[in-house]
């Protein structure tokens, strides 16, 4: 059936959308049935055809308006331009940040157990386009199913000729390293990614100079996301323009929604970008458990700025529609609470979070993230005051936009809108102050 379309020619109605990330086809982790399905035919062409140039495949995928899909949004094309021109004396290098780790997001790891050719295709035309000779593939270490998983189908990738040496025959060459991680949270900061990929500890790196003029071991090095580089066979088989017209108009494509909390169906969904969330939610899965009433989401993993239920009523989810609504799109990881959810609780354990997984380099990072979690914590169990909520403010403002990496902001967002559109229920854990009026602390 063919996705239906709107007045103006757009791919908006998610239920006739036919998935190309994670299609229903049995057994498309292996490497003879992604062929059957037209696997490694857009790599064939970019290799067969003189037309397709580095510099064309570039341009196609910025024609299709692909924005990263790991968090920041990032116009992927643009990216790819930020390399500097080729120097055959000077290494090049991809790296695919799959160190999914962010609450609540769970997406990447669907596209590497399901449809994993897709992103290794997706590497290989990145590696063209940007003339990279070496890509680095880190994996969350507790990952560890998936990584088996994948090495398998890599080992037949090189044995069929799709990777290493003169790929199909062309003078193209390029190597695929899996690389499995640590564990640790901040390694999903590209820096930090680059840094623990050389051995050393991974701390995030002061900026600039950015990874495509020094990046790993000091090279040029671009890094993208596991479900943005899937998403480039499509792009390159079905064109930028056809790409270009799925969902919404300034943030197109397919996306993969996670959707997790109190619904019926939780799961991952592929669908056009700019879907209601209300249909999310109560069509796509299926509704709240148990027939209770929703009272908050947050749009796009922990870090993204909780939204009320009555703010959600004809927001979309692209990154424009949920900018107007005072969040972000984010890993599009979806955390659905119902009326029961106690939302002090609910902060505790992100506070908690991202207090064990600050790396500690930065100051403001290293111990407001200690304070966010005390002072929530003290309220949690009953033993705040009514000033803590006005500290917790004040310690968000001195963390945000401080620290060399955005971790401290990822930190800081949760604790400021959350306690600014839910300050009943705080204050209803707090005491009165002991401090007499008039005395400043």
């Amino acid at each position: 059936m063919e996705a239906k379309k709107d007045n103006s020619g757009r791919i908006t109605d998610w239920r006739s959308y036919e998935r190309v990330l994670l299609p229903s086809i049995k057994d498309l982790h292996r490497l003879d049935v992604y062929e059957e399905n037209g696997g490694y035919q857009a790599l064939r062409k970019v290799l067969v055809s003189d037309d397709w140039t580095p510099a064309k495949v570039t341009d196609e995928v910025k024609a299709s308006g692909l924005r990263g899909r790991g968090g920041a949004g990032f116009p992927t094309g643009l990216k790819w331009s930020f390399m500097p021109p080729v120097d055959p004396e000077v290494p090049r290098f991809i790296c695919c940040n799959g160190d999914e780790s962010e609450p609540g997001t769970f997406k990447d790891r669907q596209l590497l157990e399901y449809n994993p050719h897709s992103l290794f295709e997706g590497i290989l035309l990145a590696c063209y386009a940007i003339s990279a000779g070496t890509a680095f593939l880190y994996i969350r270490g507790e990952f560890a199913d998936w990584i088996t998983h994948i090495e398998v189908e890599l080992a037949k990738l090189y044995e069929k000729g799709y990777a290493g040496k003169n790929i199909m025959g062309s003078d193209f060459s390029v190597e695929i390293v899996i690389h499995k991680g640590a564990g640790a949270y901040i390694c999903g900061e590209e820096s930090s990614l680059m840094n623990s990929l050389e051995g050393e500890r991974a701390y995030p790196r002061v900026k600039p100079p950015f990874p495509a003029q020094k990046g790993v071991w000091g090279y040029p090095t671009t890094i993208n996301n596991v479900e943005t580089l899937a998403a480039i066979p499509t792009i390159l088989n079905k064109g930028g323009d056809w790409f270009a017209s799925v969902g919404a108009e300034r943030h197109p494509g397919p996306v993969l929604y996670g959707v997790s909390g109190h619904v019926n169906r939780p799961g991952v969904y592929e669908y056009p970008t700019g879907i209601l969330i209300t249909d999310l939610i109560y069509k796509v899965a299926g509704g709240i458990r148990n027939g209770k009433k929703l009272k908050a989401i947050v749009p796009g993993g922990s870090s993204t700025p909780i939204l009320r239920a009555d703010m959600i009523e004809g927001v979309r989810m692209d990154a424009e529609s949920l900018k107007e609504a005072g969040s972000m799109m984010g890993t599009a990881g979806m955390l659905v609470m119902d009326e029961d959810t106690d939302i002090v609780g609910f902060l505790r354990r992100i506070t908690h979070f991202y207090h064990h997984e600050s790396c500690g380099q930065c100051t403001p990072c290293r111990e407001g993230t200690g304070w966010l979690e005390d002072i929530v914590s003290r309220l949690e169990r009953g033993e705040g005051h009514y000033r803590d909520l006005d500290l917790l403010t004040d310690l968000c403002t001195q963390m945000e936009g401080r620290t060399v990496c955005a971790l401290a902001d990822a930190a800081a967002w949760p604790v400021r809108y959350t306690v600014e559109r839910f300050r009943d229920e705080f204050e209803a854990r707090c005491r009165p102050s002991l401090v007499p009026a008039g005395i400043s602390i």
